[in-house]
């Protein structure tokens, strides 16, 4: 029986890294520092370190500037998913491509969406309803971009739904937005967590 039982375990947690390998997300971030990213001003200031747990957190001090993390790697179409924590009123963004702002920032006690707001394609459009969570929780996002549409999830709720972005939306690396572009993390505004980021590439339409 404890053979048998043994057996059932170790089957069940091949099966579990089988599924996990076929569903196509590998890490942006590999948990422990940052390879496969770079500055996106080598003589920028870091601010960026890896913390407990496999977290890379981003922390601006009162009159600092950060400087952004891109990845060394261009995307076309993809899924990407990660969570963040931003305390209350602190300000960040993830960019899709490195030309699409998808906005981070504390804005829980204000309560509405906006343009500038927590998940908005950033002065592009507004999410279509409110998800934000306080400064201190952890946050969920997954986001797909296909040709020029872009679908986003913040905490279980679909806030945008094949939104059309054929612009950049401020602060981009540069406005080829027909080409493929890095992931990048915005560095120079307010302090920011993330962990968990992964992402899947899908077929060129």
């Amino acid at each position: 029986m404890k053979n048998l039982i043994t057996l059932t375990v170790a089957a069940l947690f091949a099966a579990t890294l089988t599924f996990a390998a076929d569903d196509g997300f590998v890490p942006l971030f590999n948990g422990k520092d940052t390879a496969g990213w770079k500055l996106r001003r080598a003589k920028g200031h870091n601010s960026w370190t890896v913390e407990e747990g496999g977290v890379l957190k981003n922390t601006v001090k009162p009159g600092e500037h950060g400087t952004d993390l891109v990845t060394e790697k261009k995307y076309w179409n993809f899924t990407v998913k990660y969570e963040f924590m931003v305390p209350d009123n602190s300000n960040s963004g993830f960019y899709l491509r490195g030309r699409h702002e998808v906005q981070i920032l504390g804005d829980y006690k204000s309560g509405k969406p906006s343009l500038g707001g927590n998940g908005a394609i950033y002065q592009h459009t507004a999410p279509s309803e409110f998800a934000s969570k306080p400064g201190h929780e952890w946050q969920t996002v997954e986001a797909t971009m296909i040709g020029n549409k872009i679908t986003i999830m913040l905490n279980g709720k679909k806030i945008h739904d094949n939104i059309a972005c054929d612009r950049a939306t401020g602060s981009e690396i540069d406005g080829k937005v027909k080409e493929p572009g890095p992931i990048f993390l915005q560095g120079d505004h307010g302090t920011v967590s993330f962990r968990n980021m992964t992402i899947k590439e899908l077929p060129k339409e």
